[in-house]
């Protein structure tokens, strides 16, 4: 069996009055992303890390937020488009493992829904899929509330 590990990780500004998306989810929060596209840190994380592990480039060449037919996509798409090129290598997923730094809102609550989205999205089971969120306890730019940071790691099998 061939395994192949992939690291990803995504920034995004936090502004008022903008819609916050995470893991396919709508989160109900004064602040949401500046983004080309919906701004899901979370789904572009997890994309990077299946495209690192799956030998491919980065989001932004397959994705590039320079082309207009991106902007303000659902990045349920890109996840979905990101791995169809990783089953086209050959590859399955074995487990996701993320984490979202963020100081509020709290997104505990919504967390089992991303889980069961994205495990959709990728063709496995919900528990191969975590969803973790963590705080930066007030400090630098998540803790002043002025940005959000996702990372993922991914474990592919072929």
């Amino acid at each position: 069996m061939n395994l192949r590990i992939g690291q990803g990780i995504d920034f995004h500004r936090l502004e008022t009055g903008l819609q916050l998306w995470l893991g396919g989810v709508h989160i109900t929060s004064v602040k949401g992303c500046v983004a080309h596209s919906d701004g899901d840190v979370l789904l572009h994380a997890i994309c990077d890390s299946l495209l690192g592990a799956a030998g491919l480039r980065d989001i932004g060449y397959y994705f590039p937020d320079t082309d207009s037919k991106y902007k303000n996509i659902d990045s349920k798409i890109l996840l979905k488009n990101t791995f169809d090129l990783v089953k086209q290598e050959g590859y399955q997923i074995v487990n996701i493992d993320s984490t979202i730094c963020l100081e509020k809102p709290k997104i505990s609550s919504y967390i089992q829904e991303m889980k069961n989205i994205i495990s959709a999205i990728v063709e496995t089971n919900p528990e191969n899929v975590a969803v973790k969120a963590t705080t930066t306890e007030r400090m630098g730019f998540t803790g002043r509330e002025e940005g959000i940071v996702a990372m993922a790691v991914v474990l592919l099998s072929k």
